[in-house]
């Protein structure tokens, strides 16, 4: 890098450019832009500035330089806030499937072997070999 890029690269992070974007628009290695960055003090999150407080208590949560966000100050909060609050669980996992007794569609969270629709479906398929009256 000469002084021209140096000066260039000072600019954009001071701007709040990240690495990638300052890396492309001068032309550069990403890793170039990084190190050089980091021995010129020019690099990391600066985690100090704000206070992040827990979601549930509003208590203040300590952050760790160079990590993730934390969001809540323990993981008792963190249970309570995600048992509240279920519909926001990004669930990937359903499968649709066929019962094998009422031959009714039904989706199955995170298991796609399953089989009965319910416990009185198998039941019913196991046992009986007949349909149950109440689906």
């Amino acid at each position: 890098m000469n002084m021209e890029e140096k000066q260039q690269v000072i600019q954009l992070r001071s701007e709040g450019f990240g690495y990638t974007k300052i890396a492309k628009q001068l032309n550069l290695s990403v890793d170039t832009v990084k190190s050089y960055c980091k021995r010129n003090n020019l690099g990391g999150v600066n985690v100090g500035n704000s206070v992040q407080l827990c979601d549930l208590c509003a208590k203040p949560v300590k952050q760790n330089a160079g990590r993730k966000v934390k969001r809540f100050c323990s993981d008792a909060c963190r249970n309570t806030w995600w048992n509240k609050h279920t519909q926001l669980v990004k669930r990937q996992a359903n499968y649709e499937c066929a019962c094998l007794n009422c031959k009714n569609s039904f989706i199955s969270y995170g298991n796609k072997t399953r089989k009965y629709c319910c416990h009185a479906c198998y039941i019913e398929h196991r046992f009986e070999g007949g349909r149950h009256a109440n689906k």
